[in-house]
Parts: C-alpha cells; sequence; structure tokens
C-alpha cells in the first residue's frame, strides 16, 4: 500500500469513544492548535523573581496612573496588594479596627516561650488574622521592634484574647508592653477554598473554643413561625456567652448581628454569605406534645476565614457550606476599588510612595455589604452588584444599586440631582457576577443574564432580560473578548454575540464529568489573545480525592483552552489560580496554584505558603523556580484502522514531519527531539501493545508500546507493529529548551491478514 498520511481534525473530541472518533485527536495535555495543528504550548518565567504574597491569588487587575507607574492589584485569600513595575507587593489590605489605646501592658509571656497572649476587648480576629502593633516597650527580655510590626494570629482563645509568635524567647513569665500600644487589625483573612460538611477541615471554620448556643423565643410571625425572614431583631432566651457584635447561625441561615441586650440580636442582617433569609418555625410533626427548640449558634469565624484542617466546633448535624474569599476590583481614574465578596466596599487613593491601606468608601457611603463593584466606563458610577437597598441595612442578593455620577460618596436617591438608584433584577436568586463590554454591563444571576445600558436621566439605567434559564458555573467564570462574552455554564458552555448562543463543545462530556462542583467557585476563565483562546480553569475530582489525601486544600489543577477563531477545543493540567491578559504587559500572568495545608507541627494552624507571579507564554519550559525544568506535552489520536478493521496492519515505517523552531538549539550536544509512539491494540476493549495471541479479552497483558526518538532531521523510522487499530502519540518530557509543531507525518502500513 502507498504511504498513508496522518493529517488528523484539529481539537480533542471526547464525546464519543475512541474508536468512533477514528480521523481525530483523543488526548493531550499541554498542547494547543494553531492553523489546525498541533503544537506544545509555550512555557512560563517568574514575573516577580525575589518578590512573594502570602495566600492564594483570587484576583488581578493592571492599570497604568498619571505618573506612568505599571501598578498590578493583587488579591489574595488573606490579604490584598498593589504592585509597582512587577518589584515588590505592598500590603494595601483595609483595616477592620484599630484599638488606639490596648489596656495597659497587654502582652503576657511566659519565660523561655516565644508565644505572646494578647488582651484585647472583643478584637473580632479570626485564626490566621494579621495586626500590626505599634507603641510596645521592651518587656520579659523581648525587645519593641520584636513587638512593633505586623503579626500573624496564631490561635484565638477567646473573644477578648489570642496568640502570636515573636522571634525572641520570654525572660520572665509576666505582662508588659505599656500604656501607649496601639492595634491594627486587618480585615478578618479569607478561606483559600470552598468547605462544606462537620469535622477535620470542614464546616464553620475556628469557631471559639467552647461552643455558645442559646434557643429562639418568639420575635414576630404567627402559629409555629417563631422568626419571620425580615425581621432585624431576634429574641433568644439569653445572649450569655455572644459576642457584642458578630454572626450567628439559625438552621442554615448566617445572620450578622451589630449589638445584643440579654434576651435579643439587634441590627441583623439576614441571610447572609449567600444563605437564605427563612422564616424559622417549630416542627409540629414530630410526635412530642414539646416540640424541640430551634437553637442558635455563634459563629466565631464567618465566610471569607482561614482554618484549613480546624475541625467545627459547632454542634449542629450536617454543617454549612462555607465559600472562599474572592475579591472585585475596578480602577476609578488613577485609583483602585476593591471589595471582598460578600464584603464593604474600600477606596486605595493612588499614593506610590507610602502605599496605605484603603479605606471604606466614606462612612456616608450607605452600602452595608455587596459581591461585586464595577466602574461603569466613560459615564464613571460606582455600581454594586446584589447589595442592601436604599433604607434598609437587610442584605438583597438580586439587587443592582448605583452612585450619583462622577461622585461615589453620594448614592443616595432622595439627594438633589443626584443620579443615584437602584433596581431589582427578577430571574435567578442571587446575582453571580457581571463583566463590562462596549456599549453595556452583562450581569449574570444564577438563572438568567441581563444587559444595563446608561440612558442618562432620568432612568440612568435600564435592564434588558437577555435569556432565562441557564447558568453560569461562578463569578469568575465569564471572560470577554473582541466585544464577545464566553462563560462556562453548570452543564455546557456559552457565548453572547448580540445573543446568547451554546457553543459546540467536543471536550464537554469529559470536563463536566471531571469537574467538583463543590469547588466551582474556583473557576475562573481568562483570555490569551495572542493566540485567539479562552481559557477555563477548575478542580478537578481527582484533585479533591487527593488533597483530602494529603490533608491540604484543593487547589485548581485542570484547564480548558477554546480556540475562538478556529472553534477547536483542547484540555490539560496546570495549577494557576487566577490568569490576567493585559496589554500593559507584553504576555499574559498568571498566578501560581499553590498547596496550602496543616503544618507538620501543628494541625491546628495553617500554612500558607507564599505565592509568585508568572510570564505565561515566556519561554518554552518551567520557569516557575531559580532553576528551570521541562514539562511534559503530548497529544495522542483516536485508533485508526485498515479499511472496517477486518485486517490487521503491520507498520514498518514512519516519516516524521514536525518543526523545532522556537526550541533552545544545540544544548551540551543534544539536538531538540520528541518521542513518537505507534500504538496498537487488537479490539477497542484491548490495552495498547503489541500481540500474537489469537484470543484477545481485555484482561490480557500485552508488551510495552514502541517508543520512538525523533529529532527535525529524522528522515524515516523503522519500526515492527502490529495492531487491528492503531493510535498515534507524541510526546515531549525530559528535555529543557524543546518546543515542537506537528505537521503531517506519513506512515508505511500494509494489510497483515485477519483474526
Amino acid at each position: 500500500m502507498p504511504l498513508q498520511k496522518l493529517q488528523f481534525r484539529p481539537g480533542i473530541n471526547r464525546e464519543g469513544t475512541n474508536y468512533s472518533n477514528e480521523g481525530g485527536w483523543y488526548d493531550c495535555d499541554k498542547v494547543r492548535f494553531r492553523s489546525g495543528f498541533p503544537q506544545k504550548l509555550g512555557g512560563w518565567t517568574r514575573a516577580t523573581p525575589g518578590y512573594t504574597y502570602d495566600g492564594v491569588c483570587r484576583m488581578m487587575i493592571n492599570w497604568a496612573d498619571l505618573s506612568n507607574n505599571n501598578l498590578l492589584g493583587v488579591g489574595t485569600h488573606v490579604k490584598y496588594y498593589v504592585n509597582n513595575g512587577l518589584t515588590e507587593y505592598y500590603n494595601i489590605t483595609p483595616i477592620r479596627k484599630t484599638t488606639n489605646p490596648m489596656t495597659n501592658n497587654p502582652f503576657a509571656s511566659t519565660s523561655g516561650s516565644t508565644t505572646i497572649v494578647v488582651t484585647d476587648s472583643t478584637h473580632g480576629a479570626v485564626l490566621g488574622d494579621y495586626v500590626t502593633f505599634s507603641g510596645a516597650t521592651t518587656f520579659a527580655g523581648i525587645p519593641a521592634s520584636d513587638l512593633n510590626k505586623e503579626h500573624k494570629i496564631t490561635n484565638i482563645l477567646g473573644t477578648n484574647t489570642y496568640e502570636i509568635q515573636v522571634t525572641t524567647s520570654a525572660s520572665a513569665t509576666t505582662s508588659g508592653g505599656g500604656a501607649a500600644v496601639i492595634a491594627k487589625y486587618q480585615i478578618n483573612v479569607g478561606l483559600p477554598a470552598y468547605t462544606i460538611g462537620n469535622g477535620f477541615g470542614a464546616g464553620v471554620w475556628n469557631a471559639a473554643n467552647t461552643s455558645v448556643s442559646t434557643t429562639l423565643t418568639y420575635t414576630s410571625g404567627s402559629g409555629n413561625v417563631l422568626l419571620n425572614n425580615v425581621s432585624t431583631t431576634i429574641n433568644v432566651t439569653s445572649t450569655a456567652g455572644f459576642a457584642a457584635s458578630g454572626t450567628i447561625i439559625i438552621n442554615s441561615e448566617l445572620i450578622t448581628y451589630s449589638g445584643t441586650t440579654a434576651t435579643s440580636f439587634t441590627g441583623c442582617t439576614r441571610g447572609t454569605s449567600q444563605s437564605m433569609a427563612a422564616n424559622h418555625s417549630l416542627d409540629p410533626t414530630t410526635g412530642s406534645a414539646t416540640p424541640p427548640p430551634i437553637y442558635v449558634y455563634q459563629v466565631t469565624n464567618l465566610l471569607g476565614t482561614t482554618g484549613w484542617g480546624l475541625a467545627s466546633n459547632i454542634a449542629f448535624g450536617s454543617g454549612i457550606g462555607q465559600q472562599m474569599r474572592l475579591w472585585s476590583n475596578d480602577t476609578y481614574g488613577e485609583d483602585l476599588l476593591i471589595n471582598p465578596r460578600g464584603g464593604k466596599i474600600y477606596y486605595w487613593v493612588d499614593n506610590t510612595a507610602t502605599y496605605p491601606p484603603a479605606v471604606e468608601l466614606t462612612t456616608d457611603v450607605p452600602i452595608v455589604a455587596t459581591n461585586q463593584i464595577v466602574i461603569s466606563d466613560v459615564s464613571r458610577f460606582g455600581i454594586a452588584m446584589g447589595c442592601n437597598p436604599y433604607g434598609s441595612a437587610t442584605f438583597d442578593p438580586l439587587l443592582v444599586r448605583w452612585s450619583d455620577q462622577e461622585n461615589l460618596n453620594v448614592w443616595d436617591p432622595t439627594v438633589t440631582g443626584s443620579q443615584s438608584g437602584e433596581t431589582r433584577l427578577t430571574n435567578g436568586s442571587f446575582i453571580m457576577t457581571s463583566r463590562k463590554t462596549r456599549q453595556e454591563i452583562l450581569i449574570w444571576t444564577d438563572a438568567a443574564i441581563y444587559s444595563m445600558q446608561f440612558l442618562g436621566p432620568p432612568y440612568v439605567f435600564g435592564f434588558t432580560l437577555l435569556m432565562d434559564n441557564l447558568s453560569i458555573m461562578s463569578p469568575g467564570a465569564a471572560t470577554v473578548v473582541n466585544n464577545v462574552a464566553y462563560w462556562m455554564g453548570t452543564d455546557k458552555f456559552y457565548s453572547y454575540t448580540g445573543r446568547v448562543e451554546t457553543l459546540p463543545c467536543s471536550i464537554r462530556q469529559y470536563i463536566f464529568n471531571d469537574l467538583n462542583f463543590d469547588q466551582r467557585f474556583q473557576v475562573f476563565s481568562s483570555s490569551n489573545e495572542g493566540y485567539n483562546e479562552v481559557w477555563w480553569f477548575y478542580v478537578s475530582n481527582d484533585e479533591v480525592a487527593a488533597a483530602a489525601e494529603e490533608s491540604r486544600v484543593p487547589i485548581v489543577d485542570k484547564y480548558v483552552l477554546y480556540n475562538h477563531l478556529e472553534r477547536i477545543w483542547s484540555y490539560g493540567t496546570l495549577r494557576r489560580t487566577f490568569w490576567l491578559d493585559t496589554p500593559l504587559q507584553n504576555v499574559p500572568l498568571s498566578a501560581q496554584g499553590i498547596l496550602v495545608g496543616a503544618t507538620n507541627s501543628d494541625a491546628n494552624h495553617t500554612s500558607i505558603n507564599t505565592g509568585t507571579l508568572l510570564f505565561q507564554e515566556s519561554g518554552v519550559d518551567d520557569g516557575s523556580t531559580a532553576t528551570p525544568v521541562s514539562f511534559t506535552s503530548y497529544i495522542q489520536s483516536s485508533d485508526f484502522d485498515i479499511g472496517d478493521g477486518h485486517n490487521f496492519g503491520f507498520v514498518w515505517r514512519i516519516i516524521p514531519d514536525i518543526t523545532f523552531a522556537g526550541s533552545g538549539g544545540n544544548e551540551n550536544s543534544v539536538y531538540p527531539s520528541v518521542t513518537m509512539e505507534v500504538r496498537p491494540r487488537t479490539f477497542s476493549g484491548s490495552p495498547y501493545g503489541p500481540t500474537d495471541i489469537d484470543t484477545v479479552t481485555s484482561a490480557q497483558p500485552y508488551g510495552p508500546v514502541k517508543q520512538y526518538t525523533v529529532e527535525e532531521y529524522t528522515q524515516q523510522v523503522y519500526t515492527r507493529v502490529r495492531g487491528r487499530q492503531i493510535a498515534f502519540k507524541i510526546t515531549s518530557a525530559d528535555q529543557l529548551g524543546v518546543t515542537w509543531q506537528l505537521g503531517s507525518p506519513r506512515i508505511d502500513i500494509r494489510p497483515d491478514g485477519r483474526r
């Protein structure tokens, strides 16, 4: 027979079986398609060598100020940073509370120990929070410089006390620090990943050492209803032992409160952290003359707190889900607005001399909490997606509220001349996210997509329902490329080009079976415009299982790649927690995925590894460390055969067609090469490998697959491979400086009898 050209359809197809996809590609890792031909992905190098940040990066934004500073905002689950020129990370995390001064001699030491007990009434801190002290004096041999700096809180002892670590061991058991100590607490840190359930690493994280609970008494409603879904004062038998302000849980509803009396919680915000405000009723069907009470539990650590590896102390049955810390951010001229999802809005004034902390957007702004902050282009309105309405502190997850034009300090529509206002969307249960496009802002709820357009006074903004009965996977699952929006739903992919369309996807079944839905909020999307690509990153089921086995947090480990120009798909493995394609950098920036788990010495303390940013499409190797290493890239075809497979095929020669353009060249007398494989099998249910056995079953052991090293000037490779079906694979793995693109290799194959 003549030479047979190995030219496969571009893109990966996993919608059918391997055999039914004859003539296509079936599996790959770190491979993209360019002009229809597969090639190795570009490598990556460190963007900020020598500089690191704390925590898992979940958000970035890049902008330039009027002084030509190239600024980068980086939000992690513990802090928010500004980086100038990809050098040092400056901490601008907002200050939650300042105690000035603290009680006299607030530090207590133990002789020979580096652990310091700090006393500060109703400190409101959680495990892993950061606090900065100033004004302390030397005591017990511990120098003032060891106290007057930022500290990480390593243990919560109670409402008024916690522990920190210092460098110098105390020389005595005593108290000290003086009468002028000032404590500045950064906002509570967040979770690095979603968690649910009870026990190790699950449920409501890092509650106080003693569980505090009480029971409901009648507050509002009638019949069996003790508490309706709108009441902001909650009556209980006693509030003894509860914090002066904080969070409680009733059934599955999380509620924040701002004050207490002896028998009530006051200033309550219902249904926080995307839990649902509900009526809480006694169950009359228990068969008991006295229905069981409804318990109210203290939650010391709300949404957005750390504590991976610490068992829950809350004594309720099934636990509740707690979402990880997500940030939204947008620029307002030179300045920056940031918002932890479910938290307040903070404003950072561009100051590259001192990098002060971001501050709450003035005390006059009546936004108690919001899920996302957006600045509208040109018209310059501040827009809160999901927040409390005017005149109420009750969080409404479907409410869109905007400030006055060019005035972020006015959100009150009753102010004369103000264009501020609000609209409540109707489809869905909460606003998931929004994205700005050329002439509109797209808003996704969990069940619909809306268009928000500027109309001008008196209506200011108009809203149009574009489509309902759809889905979106997470707040980060949408991206806009060339004014077209792409997003991942909970069971398929979508695009919006002026109308909503389902994206045909040849790997849909594979991806959504592989994706772990508990960690869906880790899904994020971005573009790689240099290659006409949209990327989605997600956490796989295998990663969640491995994380549980290793007692660590599951982190994004897989990606989906869509070439929107050629409309083809591929996928692979890559640990990234955020990706930013920005015109202010030559190549995309990404945040390296890090593993967060319990330390070996203390399972109750989290080990937050430092992270770094990477330049993607930079070089051809993994340059995330000081010493670059190669990474594995491969692609494998579906099985093909001779005719309809009634004959065995015998492959005796391969004529390669591959280019190594862009490789590092002849390093140490080693020329760039790849491994080519011809992978035979006898039946579609058999493992790959040659056999001479007449009767073949899927359990039959076979010999190894043949591998051949191919360089750019390899003219032909002689083989002895025999099978009814054959797959073709190309791999690069252990050689530095290698990149490749496959063309159309040929094989010499002839019929070789029947079985």
